[in-house]
């Protein structure tokens, strides 16, 4: 059955919709709430009266004084000059995961571009719905690559479609980061993420999560993996004790990075 939201959840899943982009189209938002086109032009005039959107034809934008604040997460190239060494030293582990010849899916996210990176010259079949993913596979790959079509994200990068193809996509391991991790599991600000997570999770044997230490201090509004879905995650030697056990607490296999000995980008 589907999710009946109230009305302040509507209106902070309609507000969450441009977290990632300037503009939103009612068929989105129709998207994410099971209400009518009706019920959603409602929403969208009180937040434009409140204003806290701004109403444009078609959809909904951002005030004409917020757009440039986006504080739900950062945009792909601003995550990329974060932690690269540890993001490096954790790609070096998730590679050791993959054996010539698997099919994996790899996540968006700037941990699992340089984990990507890591990957240009194995004979591997992946999935990705990352722009910049893509990208570096393409230029500097030999790997067989699977592109997901959608509508493109541009902050974080990603490509997104709210009807699944035909042709389903089906890997051994799904590699993903997250925004943030608690004893809910994965975090996501945006609903959209929240949906293109969970729907590639599930096209997946086993999920392998890469994140350094830092993230599971955020708490994001969705909870998009539970913990008990996670087969392994890479992560640096900051991590708290009280994090390392409520993972094992959860079956989780916890693979350890040495933060101050990382090494650098190649």
């Amino acid at each position: 059955m589907a999710t009946e939201h109230s009305e302040a959840e509507r209106h902070r899943i309609i507000r969450d919709a441009l977290a990632y982009r300037p503009f939103a189209t009612v068929r989105d938002l129709l998207d994410l709430l099971t209400v009518s086109p009706a019920t959603i032009r409602r929403d969208i005039a009180k937040l434009h009266q409140s204003g806290a959107i701004r109403k444009v034809f078609g959809g909904i934008a951002l005030p004409e004084n917020a757009a440039s604040q986006r504080l739900h997460a950062r945009p792909f190239e601003e995550n990329r000059v974060l932690n690269v060494a540890v993001k490096q030293a954790i790609a070096i582990e998730a590679e050791k995961l993959c054996r010539d010849g698997d099919t994996i899916i790899v996540n968006g996210g700037t941990t699992c571009f340089v984990f990507a990176r890591q990957l240009a010259a194995r004979a591997l079949t992946v999935f990705t719905n990352s722009m910049p993913v893509a990208a570096t596979l393409w230029e500097s790959g030999v790997c067989h690559l699977v592109v997901g079509g959608g509508e493109l994200h541009r902050e974080p990068g990603v490509l997104f479609t709210a009807n699944p193809p035909d042709n389903e996509f089906y890997a051994s391991k799904f590699f993903v980061g997250a925004q943030g991790i608690g004893p809910n599991g994965l975090m996501e600000s945006h609903p959209l993420m929240a949906r293109l997570v969970d729907d590639l999770a599930r096209r997946a044997d086993e999920v392998v999560v890469l994140v350094d230490a830092s993230k599971f201090a955020v708490r994001a509004r969705h909870s998009v993996i539970p913990l008990s879905r996670i087969s392994t995650l890479i992560t640096d030697s900051n991590l708290t004790d009280m994090d390392a056990q409520m993972l094992a607490d959860e079956g989780v296999n916890l693979i350890l990075v040495e933060a101050n000995n990382a090494p650098g980008l190649r």
